[in-house]
C-alpha cells in the first residue's frame, strides 16, 4: 500500500505540470463491463478476432461477423463511462490533458464528456460501406438487422472488447445480413480490423500530438500490438516522460518513467483528488 501511495504522488507531480496526452486501451473500459483482450496475465483470452482479409473475402465471414456483432452491439451500446473515463474528462476540463488517443472503439471517453478524442481504431457506433464509402449510424443498421431477423433470439456466452459475441455456428447460419441502402454494397463497422492499416493521416495526427506532449499517460493498455506501442517508443525516444497505469505487465514497461499496477478507476479518481 505504501508503494502505491508513493507512486500515486509521483503520478500527480507529473500530471500537475499539464501537457498530458492520454493513450488508452481496453483495460480502461473493463470497469464498464467490457472485457479486455488479455487480462492481467497478458495472455489472450480468446482466439484471433475477425481479420480484414477474411471479412472482405467472403459472404460467410461477413455473416458470421455481423451475427456476432449484432448481438455484441447491444452490450456495448448499454455500457456507461466509469470512474476512469470521468477522471480523464475532468483532467481535460482542468486543462491538464491536451489530447486523448484511444485504442478503444466503445465511445466511452466521449460519453464521459471528453472532447477531440482520436479514435485510433475507429468507432463501433458508425458503419462504413465498402463499395461507396458512405458512413451511417450504427443504430440505423441495428434497426434494419432487427427487422431482417425477426425472432432471432441467439444468446452469447461472452462479449469481447470489439463488440464481437461468441455464438454457435447454427445461430450464425440463420442470420440475415443487410446491404448498404445507397448502393447495395457490403457493410463494415467503421473500425480497424486485425490485418488492416490505420489511415496514415490519423497516425500522423497521433504522432504530432505525442511529440507535443509533456507526459504520455498510458491507461489500460498492454501495448502488445505496435499500433499503440509506436507512440510510447516515439515519446521515450524524444525524452518525453511515459507513465503507464495498467493491471499487469506491458510491452512498454522498460520505456516508462513510472509504472503503476493499479485498478484504473480508483487510481485515476485518486489522481484527480490529489491535484490542486
Amino acid at each position: 500500500m505504501t508503494q502505491a501511495i508513493d507512486a500515486g504522488a509521483s503520478l500527480a507531480d507529473l500530471v500537475a505540470g499539464g501537457g498530458v496526452v492520454v493513450l488508452s486501451g481496453a483495460g480502461l473500459s473493463t470497469e464498464s463491463g467490457i472485457p479486455d483482450y488479455r487480462g492481467e496475465t497478458g495472455r489472450r483470452r480468446r482466439a484471433e478476432p475477425m481479420t480484414y482479409q477474411a471479412f472482405v473475402g467472403g459472404e460467410a465471414a461477413r455473416r458470421r461477423y455481423w451475427a456476432r456483432s449484432h448481438l455484441g452491439w447491444r452490450h456495448i451500446a448499454r455500457a456507461a463511462p466509469n470512474d476512469g473515463h470521468r477522471a480523464v474528462a475532468e483532467l481535460q476540463a482542468r486543462g491538464l490533458v491536451d489530447g486523448i488517443i484511444t485504442q478503444n472503439v466503445d465511445g466511452l471517453h466521449q460519453a464521459a464528456g471528453a472532447r477531440e478524442v482520436i479514435e485510433l481504431h475507429g468507432g463501433l457506433d458508425r458503419v462504413l460501406c465498402l463499395s461507396c464509402g458512405e458512413r451511417t449510424p450504427r443504430d440505423r443498421l441495428d434497426r434494419r438487422l432487427r427487422e431482417a431477423n425477426p425472432g432471432w433470439d441467439a444468446q452469447a456466452d461472452m462479449i469481447n472488447p470489439d463488440g464481437d459475441a461468441v455464438l454457435d455456428d447454427d445461430q450464425v447460419e440463420s442470420f440475415r445480413v443487410v446491404p448498404c441502402e445507397r448502393c447495395g454494397g457490403p457493410l463494415k463497422p467503421d473500425v480497424i480490423f486485425f490485418g488492416e492499416n490505420v489511415p496514415p493521416p490519423r497516425v500522423r495526427d497521433c504522432y504530432a500530438l505525442t511529440e507535443r506532449a509533456g507526459v504520455l499517460l498510458v491507461l489500460g493498455s498492454s501495448l502488445t500490438v505496435m499500433s499503440g506501442l509506436r507512440f510510447v517508443r516515439r515519446a521515450a525516444g524524444a525524452g518525453i516522460p511515459v507513465v503507464i497505469v495498467n493491471r499487469g505487465p506491458t510491452r512498454g514497461d522498460d520505456l516508462a518513467r513510472l509504472n503503476l499496477d493499479l485498478p484504473l478507476g480508483s487510481a485515476l479518481t485518486g489522481l484527480v483528488a490529489a491535484l490542486p
